[in-house]
């Protein structure tokens, strides 16, 4: 089964990774491999043991149409997980100025952005 997978590992806190569920391992825990993350070696997908509270299904794709604007909640994918920030600034051709909370800004495209979404209860809710 496909999730995301909230980590927090150094320099990746906050950031939300695709994983598979392999096996459960424990009460209340899975063994997950990364889809991008990889060992340190660099020879297989990283896999590791999860609390099932830092595991949540794939959000849903929402389409955007029209753009972002100025103080929307958006994932930037950015070092391979997807980044809870807010647009700070619309630029041309579809880039944005993204404010993470404790990052500094970054442009990102609008295909690396996706509207955020939080996993409340059982049902994705849009902030």
């Amino acid at each position: 089964m496909q999730v995301e997978v909230l980590t927090d590992e150094d320099g990746l806190k906050g950031a939300w990774f695709a994983a598979t569920i392999i096996e459960p391992s424990g009460e209340d825990k899975y063994l997950i491999e990364y889809l991008s993350l990889r060992n340190d070696d660099d020879t297989e997908f990283l896999r590791e043991v999860i609390r099932a509270c830092n595991i949540r299904p794939c959000p849903p794709e929402i389409i955007v149409v029209d753009g972002f604007k100025v103080w929307d909640a958006v994932d930037a994918y950015y070092n391979e997980g997807w980044w809870v920030g807010v647009i700070a600034k619309v630029l041309i051709n579809s880039n944005y100025k993204v404010n993470f909370k404790e990052y500094d800004k970054t442009t990102f495209n609008q295909a690396e952005l996706r509207p955020h979404q939080d996993w409340l209860n059982g049902k994705w809710v849009v902030p």
